[in-house]
């Protein structure tokens, strides 16, 4: 038994598994396309939402702070993903790459714990575009009735979160479609997006009072630890970037670029926005929906109030629509390798897209978003996302020690150094969450694990090689 839980695919085997494939997933994006899709699903909800929540709550000032923590522990796990995409460039994700250095089991509990990071993120992406839409059209003077407009429980007249499930539903079509055609509406969405928050820095640099920066730690060095985690939120986009490889033209080449590209550039937005954004009002004031545009008002910028609307809408929706492409990748490769039903994994005949395992995402994310609340969506998501990252950190020391000789095209610098701090720095942000949050955690963990000793071992691809003589 302790054989079978540990067996893995080597990085050749994904190789020639990838090539024999005729009836495959499309490969049509480049460098640029995954650096477009990297900032669509970065800059959205973190910089138009969460930078004012977490300096209000835990940081102050000291968000610029947490920032750079997050963005340190995104970087030393971006160089390990880069490595891993380059050399094994097929959808999973973190989840081939366990599955190609730590065995069956490992990779099973991170694709079951991928598969609740990009759902949750969904969730709560999809419930956060509803209420920006919502406002957006109340400004214009056309009211969404109150019935359809959120969740049962959060206003009297409450029955369902009708624009959140049809956002889900309409991107789900365009991704089923194609993931080219994707990238162009992603594209638009990301110049509208960055226009908004370069506008944002040009107007509110002018409104900056140092003053507001005193106190820069008013919680202590823990609320800015805490700040880090939640904020972490933001970058976890760049993790979708990977779900694509198989759809990437020359990933050796494009997928490093583009996971890099992308963290940098928002990580810069990021730093640069959080400190005009406390520099204009006084932390105390950004505990709100939206709290850039309610600064913008604060201010007296009324019209960049509803000009940043409109680009958080953008924002937003580029998101979404980047981590309802990454979840259905998880199905589709975990199909494929047997661990789960098979009909998961099939890819539709003209558009070349996984359409069975989109339809089942968007239907699932749908119904949550039009029936919950966003709750602790995402604090879900974040653990979720920095278990995976140790993950991949610890990943490239094995695949070090285990496979020296494989050619990389791209390669971690300071190894082990940069994955032990990637481990470390996750780790500690990991800590900072509450403790609800880990309890979550691994319940949903044990019921993978269930799934798995009742399906997945008995039915991998690997098990049945095994039996029929086939050895790695």
């Amino acid at each position: 038994m302790p054989k079978r839980l540990f067996r893995r695919k080597s990085p050749q085997h994904v190789s020639e598994e990838l090539a024999v494939q005729q009836h495959g997933l499309k490969r049509s994006l480049n460098a640029f396309d995954l650096t477009v899709l990297g900032v669509g699903a970065i800059i959205g909800v973190g910089i138009f939402v969460l930078t004012g929540t977490a300096a209000a709550k835990y940081a102050g000032p000291g968000i610029v702070l947490s920032l750079v923590i997050s963005g340190f522990a995104c970087l030393f796990t971006a160089l390990c993903y880069a490595e891993f995409a380059a050399l094994i460039p097929t959808s999973g994700s973190a989840y081939n790459y366990a599955y190609a250095t730590l065995g069956e089991l490992v990779a099973w509990i991170i694709g079951w714990d991928l598969i609740l990071e990009y759902i949750v993120a969904c969730i709560a992406i999809s419930i956060g575009w509803s209420g920006y839409f919502v406002n957006i059209m109340a400004s214009l003077g056309m009211q969404v009735p109150a019935w359809c407009a959120s969740a049962p429980g959060t206003t009297p007249e409450a029955i369902i979160n009708l624009p959140a499930i049809l956002v889900v539903l309409c991107l789900s079509a365009l991704l089923i479609i194609g993931i080219k055609e994707s990238v162009r509406f992603t594209s638009v969405m990301v110049f509208i997006k960055v226009l908004t928050v370069i506008v944002f820095v040009a107007v509110g640099i002018f409104k900056v009072k140092t003053a507001n920066w005193v106190p820069f730690m008013p919680y202590g060095f823990g609320g800015v630890m805490t700040g880090a985690a939640i904020i972490f939120f933001a970058y976890i986009g760049f993790d979708a970037i990977s779900t694509a490889a198989e759809e990437t033209k020359n990933p050796q080449r494009n997928m490093p670029i583009g996971i890099i590209a992308s963290l940098v550039i928002c990580t810069v937005l990021y730093l640069i926005v959080s400190a005009i954004l406390t520099g204009m009002v006084s932390y105390k004031e950004l505990n709100h929906p939206a709290p850039v545009a309610h600064a913008m008002n604060l201010v007296g910028y009324t019209w960049g109030s509803a000009l940043v609307s409109v680009g958080a809408l953008a924002g937003i929706t580029s998101v979404l629509l980047v981590m309802l492409m990454g979840q259905p990748r998880i199905f589709y490769s975990m199909s494929r390798d047997g661990l789960l039903w098979p009909w998961i994994a099939k890819v539709h005949p003209r558009f070349r897209t996984p359409y069975i395992s989109q339809i089942l995402t968007g239907t699932v994310v749908a119904l949550f978003a039009g029936f919950l609340d966003i709750g602790t969506a995402a604090e879900l998501c974040n653990i979720g996302t920095l278990f995976a990252f140790c993950i991949v950190c610890g990943g490239i020391v094995v695949l070090r020690q285990t496979h020296p000789e494989l050619q990389r095209s791209f390669s971690c610098p300071f190894v082990p150094v940069i994955p032990l701090l990637g481990i470390s720095f996750c780790a500690g942000l990991m800590l900072s969450l509450p403790r609800l949050t880990w309890i979550r955690f691994a319940v949903w963990l044990i019921v993978g694990l269930a799934v798995y000793f009742f399906y997945g071992i008995r039915h991998s691809r690997l098990s049945h090689q095994h039996k029929s003589g086939v050895h790695r």
